[in-house]
């Protein structure tokens, strides 16, 4: 097991308010095990003959993927003819959703689909077909997140303002009390908010969370622009031309829920959780800890000995090889995570991991409802 991360009081750990549109964070510290682990990595792929992206395996995966989710539509919008069918495909619909986002243009936003960069680009933008922004994405997830995981002020995927508290350093609010209750039922509605709100708001302030963000221009501004058109297209104006108003709007909640039930669990589970540190910048401008170590202290698996839920996420029940290796292919994760591991029992550095998507959960659970608490300290 690894060793216990150090405990600081709340009060301890509160950092100032700092600029965070200008703010950079420097990691600092000996990286002797990120290289020692990369050359190992890579060993594994010049052993095994394996090329790290460009994967049949993911192509065909990704046909099935796109195929399920076009058939459900089709069949849904056309076919259906009583309210059981348009629920069960309803509910395809909204897991094919989720999953070309675990998936397909999760792995293409990292530039880990392809070698080729175009072959990035059109994958990722399948998340403009869904709702989403290839763009906002880039920004929050890949550039914000995967830089600065769980450093509150800049790593956006922890803050959910005043809704919810996952940090140590956020404020809490009294009604952060029951959040272990409430955010169950809010998580549903993550897709939707992207879909209706989140995404032009990110474009029109462009801010993410307390980030700034260059606004999309040209090719970029088009593209967010004809991704809203199609998705809203595709998710209201083809479906009122044959139903009624109250059922088109019944059957996109319900996908919607689905996919963003199914979208906000998974990436929760890697990092608010009990086992995962919050840290703070040591000085302002500086964390003391080496950049890959941060990942490890930071990031959580789950479920790892199960191959069907390896598949349906994405390999994202692998987020420690998937944060410390980010451009290779999810299919090659369960591989990997053994020389991971290894490395890290060899160095003494933590690897954490919940034993699978139930123990995940609770160990989610216990993590919201202890920061809903008023203690005098909690660790970090």
């Amino acid at each position: 097991m690894s060793p216990e991360l150090p405990h600081r009081t709340v009060d301890a750990v509160r950092s100032p308010p700092v600029d965070t549109t200008t703010d950079r964070l420097k990691f600092s510290g000996d990286n002797t095990f990120h290289r020692e682990l990369r050359r190992r990595v890579d060993d594994y792929f010049k052993q095994s003959g394996r090329k790290q992206r460009d994967n049949a395996r993911m192509y065909l995966k990704t046909a099935f993927i796109l195929t399920s989710f076009f058939a459900s539509y089709v069949l849904l919008v056309f076919v259906a003819a009583t309210w059981w069918q348009g629920l069960l495909l309803s509910l395809v619909l909204g897991i094919a959703t989720a999953q070309i986002g675990f998936n397909i243009q999760h792995d293409a936003g990292h530039q880990a689909y392809s070698e080729r960069r175009s072959v990035n680009k059109w994958m990722a933008r399948t998340l403009d077909l869904v709702g989403g922004s290839s763009y906002i994405w880039h920004w929050k997830h890949a550039h914000f997140h995967h830089t600065y995981v769980n450093i509150d002020g800049y790593d956006s995927d922890i803050n959910l303002g005043v809704l919810a508290r996952f940090s140590p350093q956020q404020r809490r609010y009294w009604h952060h009390r029951w959040q272990h209750i409430y955010l169950w039922l809010l998580y549903g509605f993550t897709a939707l908010s992207w879909h209706l709100h989140d995404d032009f708001r990110d474009i029109f302030t462009a801010t993410i969370g307390k980030r700034r963000m260059p606004r999309p221009r040209g090719k970029d501004l088009v593209i967010f622009v004809l991704g809203k058109v199609v998705f809203l297209t595709l998710a209201f104006g083809l479906p009122l031309v044959f139903h009624s108003i109250g059922a088109v709007l019944l059957y996109y909640t319900v996908v919607s829920v689905v996919a963003g039930l199914l979208l906000a669990l998974v990436f929760q589970l890697a990092h608010a959780v009990e086992e995962a540190s919050f840290p703070s910048p040591d000085e302002p401008g500086r964390i003391d800890t080496p950049w890959a170590i941060h990942q490890l202290q930071t990031t959580v698996n789950f479920a790892r000995d199960s191959r069907l839920i390896t598949w349906l996420v994405g390999g994202l029940n692998f987020q420690i090889e998937h944060h410390l290796f980010p451009r290779i292919c999810h299919i090659h994760y369960p591989a990997i995570a053994r020389v991971i591991e290894t490395t890290c029992l060899e160095y003494g550095v933590p690897y954490h991991a919940n034993r699978s998507f139930g123990a995940g959960i609770a160990s989610h659970y216990r993590w919201l409802r202890r920061m809903g608490r008023s203690e005098p300290s909690i660790a970090a």
